[in-house]
């Protein structure tokens, strides 16, 4: 008769989930055991909180004492259809909110509190108590997509690879048909003014103005199919990051609706060390793969389109949460996809680009966006981490 106990091959917490507060400044996970947050830079941790329970989603309110709180996980702490408002100082839930089916994710200001379900956007006054103020209908929506900004809502629409954007303060809606197949990511510039979009193809990042939903560019991240895990814009609005399972980090110039001339979208400016430039017509150039390929009249397109100017690999760590070898996948309940989100993008500033990801093996990276002597621009990670100390 064996008598010996089974070996624990889950030592520490695992995250379920992670999220950056609205200037990166500050990054929240969700764990099988409760939440933690961690300062940016450096990573450092900054509060934990063990409920013995588990975390599925945990978003941040800038860096106040707010958090909401989603169950997740094999042991949820909460229902997994409650948005619990968390005050960290008080140590308890000061609102509840309750849906008939699973919350996806969810979105905070200190005016708004934005709920995203499967099919459905749902939209409160951020008050004691919440007021409801809208519903929307969306497509199917795994991933719970939807950004909030200062003056703009953006979500799925009600058909694949559509997006509606709602005014917050008037309410007016706003349809962009942004790509053929269903939306995989989403992220509004810091000033509003831009919307980045990437389908389930995940080849194409399309930018729209959130002022008349036009369509300013689109860029290419490759040409073989991918799945897109996060887009983030630099808080200068300048610069556009893209994260997908092919473990690499692709660096864009993002053209804006304030850059726009008489003859169209003048040429993006970028940072160095001592000065803003603009970017010549030769480093333009690199950012067409193909060169003079691209100039040649009835050739494909891909050989024309907008690449990115640099990129870097990043880590998805060893993740044995996910299933072992040979194993079929089981997901996670209670969190977004199933899975443990990884490569999620975050600006520290306008040249620093940090990507995190959840999971047994979380990870906090840094890269630095520079410009060599030759005038190139590049990508290079100078820091990372195991967040969690494994």
């Amino acid at each position: 008769m064996n008598t010996r106990q089974a070996i624990d091959d889950s030592p520490g917490p695992i995250s379920l989930s992670v999220a950056f507060n609205h200037d990166s400044s500050c990054f929240s996970v969700g764990l099988d055991t409760g939440f933690c947050v961690f300062n940016t830079e450096p990573c450092e941790l900054k509060a934990s909180r063990d409920f013995n329970a588990g975390i599925g989603v945990a978003e941040m309110l800038g860096r106040s004492n707010y958090i909401a709180l989603v169950g997740g996980g094999k042991q949820p702490k909460f229902p997994q259809n409650k948005v619990i408002i968390w005050d960290d100082a008080k140590q308890q839930a000061v609102i509840t909110l309750e849906f008939r089916t699973q919350v996806h994710k969810v979105r905070l200001s200190r005016s708004r509190i934005v709920v995203a379900l499967q099919n459905s956007i749902h939209v409160y006054a951020f008050s004691s108590p919440p007021e409801k103020l809208s519903v929307f209908e969306t497509a199917d929506n795994y991933n719970g997509l939807c950004c909030l900004g200062t003056d703009i809502i953006a979500f799925p629409g009600t058909a694949a690879g559509r997006v509606q954007l709602v005014g917050v303060k008037t309410g007016n809606v706003s349809i962009i048909a942004a790509h053929g197949s269903a939306l995989k990511a989403m992220e509004l510039s810091p000033d509003g003014q831009v919307l980045a979009t990437a389908s389930e193809t995940g080849t194409l990042i399309r930018i729209f103005a959130t002022s008349n939903c036009a369509r300013i560019a689109e860029l290419r991240r490759g040409v073989d199919h991918a799945m897109i895990y996060s887009i983030g814009i630099s808080p200068d609005n300048m610069l556009l990051a893209v994260t997908s399972d092919k473990s690499t980090l692709h660096i864009f110039d993002l053209p804006h609706p304030s850059q726009k001339s008489q003859d169209g979208y003048s040429s993006p400016q970028y940072v160095t060390a001592n000065s803003t430039q603009s970017i010549t017509s030769s480093e333009e150039t690199s950012s067409h793969k193909w060169g003079i390929l691209g100039k040649i009249p009835l050739m494909p397109r891909v050989f024309s389109d907008i690449y990115s100017f640099t990129s870097a690999p990043f880590e998805t760590g060893d993740d044995p949460s996910i299933g072992s070898i040979g194993a079929p996948y089981v997901p996670i309940p209670g969190i977004p996809g199933g899975r443990p989100a990884k490569g999620i993008i975050g600006w520290l500033n306008e040249y620093t680009v940090l990507v995190i990801g959840a999971g047994r093996d979380g990870r906090w990276e840094r890269f630095i966006v520079g410009t060599a002597d030759d005038g190139k621009r590049y990508c290079v990670r100078n820091g990372w981490k195991r967040y969690l100390g494994s």
